[in-house]
């Protein structure tokens, strides 16, 4: 058992009999109050996200989440296949188990997979991912003070803000856990 107050943004912890994964955590702070620990909590099967406050010294149970190398081969349906990288096995998650993490994943991606007593409940991106603008408005330049940016589709599906010299074609890399452009690649 651990102290809520230890949890952290990506730690797996059981309740009520289901596997959880922190997608956020938020320590709030009352006047003449115990602080309250603020989760945003993902069921690893089902995909839901719930809300749970905790009292700075309540327990929860830890799971351990084995780490494994796999790539990213296709989409079928709302399956989506990866490949051990050891073992040359396919594994098959849902939407639901992925999450946010869809936006990323293109043909070939290096990433790993998260299982639980040999069950795959999630996966885990590298910090970044190199991908194509296949949609963009031309930069313009002008009298600004400051540096400008445009919106960009990127061969996901996924728009985000880049600098105004970012054109089509052009490959950039993309910081996966804020969804922002990092750097121009090619």
């Amino acid at each position: 058992m651990i102290d809520a107050g230890e949890l952290r943004k990506g730690v797996a912890i059981e309740l009520d009999g289901s596997i959880y994964l922190v997608v956020e955590y938020q320590h709030v702070k009352m006047q003449q109050r115990q602080p309250v620990i603020r989760l945003k909590l993902r069921d690893v099967r089902s995909g839901n996200v719930t809300e749970r406050n905790f009292q700075s010294g309540d327990k929860v149970e830890p799971v351990f989440l084995e780490h494994r190398a796999v790539q990213y081969l296709y989409i079928d349906g709302s399956l989506y296949y990866f490949m051990d990288n050891d073992s040359y096995e396919q594994i098959a998650l849902a939407a639901e188990q992925i999450g946010e993490a869809i936006n990323y994943l293109k043909d070939g991606l290096t990433l790993e997979i998260l299982t639980c007593k040999g069950e795959a409940v999630s996966i885990e991106l590298p910090t970044s991912v190199e991908l194509q603008v296949i949609e963009t408005e031309p930069g313009f330049k002008g009298n600004r003070a400051t540096a400008g940016t445009k919106s960009a589709k990127l061969e996901t599906g996924i728009a985000v803000q880049v600098p105004l010299f970012i054109d089509m074609g052009d490959v950039i890399k993309v910081d996966t856990r804020t969804g922002g452009y990092l750097e121009k690649v090619s």
